[in-house]
């Protein structure tokens, strides 16, 4: 996936923001909290951090161009960092973005989730 590609899938989930920060990664929110990072990564694939569930952690951690995410899973946080081949097929990385995108989601207020629009 581009940066391009990556920004554009972003963008296109319910209630995004987009800032640069931490080194100039690409960093998207949903109700002002990190779903997805893009950047840091010393390879020619694009580096892609996402929240994952628990089992998606245990699935993912041991794949190749998979790890958990430096700082954050050290942290006991269940981040996983996409950034080398193999990794994921494009397809499966954005069903993991969504994923991530929706696990962030939930943890917000009821009241944000609605003032989002991000109840149905």
């Amino acid at each position: 996936m581009t940066p391009e590609e990556y920004n554009t899938f972003c963008q296109g989930l319910p209630a995004t923001t987009h800032v640069i920060q931490w080194g100039g990664a690409d960093v998207w929110k949903v109700g002002g909290k990190v779903f997805a990072i893009g950047g840091w990564s010393d390879k020619d694939t694009l580096g892609i951090t996402f929240k994952v569930t628990d089992i998606g952690f245990e699935m993912l951690r041991e794949q190749p161009g998979l790890r958990p995410a430096p700082y954050l899973a050290s942290r006991g946080m269940t981040w996983i960092q996409h950034y080398d081949k193999p990794g994921l097929n494009k397809s499966d990385l954005k069903d993991y973005i969504a994923g991530s995108h929706k696990i962030v989601s939930h943890g917000l207020t009821k009241k944000l989730q609605r003032e989002l629009g991000l109840l149905e």
